[in-house]
């Protein structure tokens, strides 16, 4: 079984995440930080910025994640400061024991750049070689097109 491990802002990222898992069986699992980010203006990309590049790990409200259920965890994050999210790091963090030796999967919304080191620098932190699957979308949700939608069905041919 599959889980799809996500946290969204703009609801980009979710909507990839929703997506996915109606094409393919998988749980989905929403990170919600308990100290919410500024969702506009200045604020949103200083601290999302700030955050991600400092490495930090938010304490995030309770979420159910039993890894003997999931063979395959595909992480959803946006990009900040050519980062991923700070709530994929802790969540990783918390779990890193328990994600050792399961199948990885990564997609990458943003509206900026610096996808591409979003997916290395994941890759790095959870010490995986190779990866089953990976996306990338420029806002998928604010800009739909049918090519992002067959993109993301590539996508889930591969899990």
């Amino acid at each position: 079984m599959k889980a799809i491990v996500y946290y969204s802002m703009a609801g980009n990222t979710e909507y990839i995440a929703e997506y996915i898992a109606g094409k393919v069986e998988a749980d989905l699992i929403k990170l919600v930080p308990k100290k919410e980010y500024p969702n506009s203006g200045f604020k949103k990309f200083f601290w999302g910025g700030k955050s991600a590049v400092m490495g930090e790990t938010p304490a995030l409200e309770p979420y159910e994640f039993d890894s003997d259920k999931y063979d395959h965890i595909i992480f959803g994050t946006p990009v900040w400061a050519a980062c991923f999210v700070p709530p994929i790091r802790t969540f990783i963090k918390e779990n890193k024991e328990k994600l050792a030796g399961k199948k990885i999967s990564i997609f990458v919304s943003f509206s900026g750049g610096g996808a591409d080191k979003v997916i290395e620098k994941l890759k790095k932190f959870l010490d995986v070689e190779k990866l089953e699957a990976e996306l990338i979308l420029i806002d998928p949700k604010d800009k739909p097109s049918d090519e992002k939608n067959k993109m993301i069905d590539e996508f889930c041919e591969k899990l």
